[in-house]
């Protein structure tokens, strides 16, 4: 539940520009949360290397990939409905191959071998440089399954493709895995133990996208504000790293000002941050140089002190207040966003009015709201009975959507009268007229496109608001063009 999953991106089939001397064909689909999308990036960039261009008719593939999801049964219940389509497909096309990627197939193992029979490869999501042997094998008629999850793999050396990308954004992986142990999350299972990606390979990349028109780039990991590279290696064996390698360890707050300083107009995000890592410097950074965004996302899950603690979540409600007073202090019009889970395992109405409450006090710009579903595999899967009733879980997510909206609508009307820069990133949904891009909170602008063109940093008066939308007229460049 850590990770953000866009709804709207669910299912994408991914597209890069074609190479003349490639032959096959690769069709990838993918599902779950930004990390899944820039995972799938990182395998189309090995398979361009092996012959493959993408295409997004299924029909046309000789390989098709769907890089999956285990954060929740809906999402993993979609893989499964797709895979009854490649069925169909397979049976037209008996030389299509199919794989699966990602958490569901670390989750799933071999098992997805037995249960699903049109599936030829399982892929974990440290072995996508393993996936040329892979597909040998798979050639050669035997089924194909690598889900050994690595202790150093951050793909640091594999330029991502840019698939479908608008040209303006683009998401950097700093980190991999994660040692949490939230009792709800199936990550730690699926990603492995938490490592950190070299900052000069970082560097290098963030530099590349600058030198080929990006705008904006968020830097991505399961728990960002985790970042810590010493030379290589496991985060929790820093402790075993010699003085000098803890002399010269590079932090979130570091990378940060790296990023900041390397590519001054170049807007800086990142995701997602988990609030027992969150430190001052991290905040002190983002307020320190203009081109990081103020927005941050910071699940929180719960507002009572016994289910954060049921959930294995390393802070308390008083500590989730103390930071937030602090992001308020250093960086006055930062927007907070939230991760929140209703009915898990023994909530009670007093634990979900402490969620309500603790939602009253920091007002929340957005949030991503579930129900509790068990996932297999997990601790809270493993130990504790799912006992609250599904119509009482369903009655407390509304009340917290309720209130969201609310305290939505609060913040957006907070941005009226206001001059703001926009990235403009793609037209507007509702009318070709119009451009739509965000301000540096993450909230989405909407104005009239007069002669500004995508990429573009405009300035624009806000002159109305939705709960989710701003409205607004441009009124010039801005100086980070």
């Amino acid at each position: 539940m850590e990770k953000v999953i866009d709804e709207t991106k669910q299912g994408s089939a991914l597209v890069m520009e074609p190479k003349k001397e490639n032959g096959r064909k690769l069709f990838i689909e993918s599902y779950g949360c930004q990390m899944n999308f820039s995972d799938s990036e990182i395998v189309a960039s090995i398979l361009a290397k092996e012959g493959f261009n993408t295409t997004n008719q299924l029909e046309d593939a000789d390989l098709v990939l769907v890089n999956t999801c285990s954060i929740r049964e809906k999402a993993e219940q979609t893989v499964r409905k797709r895979l009854e389509k490649y069925n169909a497909v397979k049976r037209k096309n008996p030389k299509m191959k199919v794989g699966v990627l990602g958490c569901m197939a670390e989750r799933l193992k071999e098992k997805f071998l037995e249960e699903e029979k049109i599936v030829d490869l399982v892929v974990g999501p440290d072995a996508y440089k393993d996936l040329p042997n892979l597909i040998d094998e798979v050639e050669e008629g035997r089924n194909a399954v690598n889900v050994i999850l690595s202790k150093e793999e951050t793909y640091g050396d594999v330029s991502p493709v840019r698939l479908q990308s608008n040209g303006v954004s683009a998401f950097v992986s700093i980190t991999r895995g994660c040692d949490n142990m939230c009792t709800f999350c199936v990550v730690p299972f699926t990603r492995g133990r938490e490592r950190s990606r070299d900052p000069q390979s970082i560097l290098e990349e963030v530099n590349d996208l600058a030198e080929r028109g990006f705008k904006e780039i968020t830097l991505l990991g399961q728990n960002v504000d985790s970042y810590l590279w010493y030379g290589g290696g496991l985060k929790k064996d820093f402790k075993n790293a010699t003085e000098m390698q803890k002399a010269t360890a590079v932090g979130f707050a570091g990378l940060l000002d790296m990023v900041a300083k390397a590519q001054p107009k170049m807007r800086i995000r990142f995701s997602t941050s988990n609030p027992q890592d969150m430190t001052l410097d991290v905040i002190e950074a983002m307020a320190k140089h203009k081109n990081i965004c103020k927005y941050i996302h910071l699940p929180v899950q719960s507002g009572s002190n016994r289910i954060l603690k049921k959930m294995n979540r390393l802070h308390t409600r008083e500590e989730y207040f103390e930071l937030i007073d602090n992001i308020r202090e250093i960086i006055p019009d930062c927007a907070i966003s939230q991760d929140m889970i209703t009915g898990f395992p023994t909530e009670t109405e007093e634990d979900h009015q402490d969620t309500l409450s603790l939602m009253e006090y920091v007002k929340y710009d957005f949030g991503f709201m579930f129900a509790y579903s068990e996932r297999p595999g997990t601790m809270a899967g493993r130990k504790f009975e799912d006992d609250i009733p599904e119509k009482v879980k369903k009655r407390r997510l509304q009340e917290v959507i309720d209130l969201q909206q609310k305290h939505s609508h609060y913040r957006t009307q907070e941005h009226l009268g206001k001059v703001e820069e926009v990235l403009i990133e793609k037209e507007s949904k509702k009318s070709d007229l119009h451009w739509s891009g965000r301000n540096t909170q993450n909230t989405m602008v909407v104005f009239p496109k007069e002669n500004y063109k995508v990429g573009d940093f405009v300035n624009v008066k806000i002159l109305d608001c939705t709960t989710a939308t701003l409205i607004g007229e441009p009124v010039g460049y801005s100086d980070n063009n």
